[in-house]
């Protein structure tokens, strides 16, 4: 038996499910009667992680973006996963939105929620590993306890706990 058990908390998002939810949702798009001709679109970029809608008006840029969110859902894509960067509308009145697509836990966050752990006062240590907080202890039942108060913390970003050791 291992005489310290750990887990890393991460902030990952699955791009195949963010890409999948981008074309159902371009394709619903297409066929909707309110918004056909409107050269509504939804384009994902993966290397800079961002998605960008765009629509003729602000209205129906609204209904995109609905559109979007729901089928990020069905995809079991966190809401919390994709957060606005910027929106502009034009003179003409088309508007564009482009969100980022977060993964990885920032620095600040990373201290925030250590500072929070050991606020618990628990026999665990925590370790920020650049995007990610491992942390270690020599209790399962700890470590669960760990899990369960960042869980009920609701922090401003999709979180997920894996490599359990």
């Amino acid at each position: 038996m291992a005489s310290d058990f750990s887990f890393d908390i991460v902030s990952n998002v699955d791009l195949q499910a963010v890409d999948d939810a981008v074309n159902t949702a371009m394709r619903e798009i297409s066929v909707r009667f309110d918004l056909k001709g409107s050269n509504s679109k939804i384009e994902l970029n993966r290397t800079d992680k961002t998605v960008t809608l765009f629509s003729a008006s602000d209205f129906q840029l609204k209904q995109i973006k609905q559109v979007m969110w729901s089928k990020l859902a069905k995809r079991g894509v966190d809401p919390k996963s994709l957060s606005v960067k910027k929106t502009e509308t034009n003179l003409s009145g088309e508007a564009r939105e482009t969100n980022n697509i977060v993964c990885g836990i920032e620095k600040e966050l990373a201290k925030e929620m250590v500072k929070d752990i050991k606020a618990l006062n628990i026999k665990v240590q925590c370790a920020i590993q650049d995007e990610q907080i491992r942390v270690s202890g020599k209790s399962k039942d700890d470590l669960q306890t760990v899990i369960s108060f960042v869980r009920e913390k609701k922090y401003p970003i999709p979180l997920q706990f894996i490599n359990f050791k």
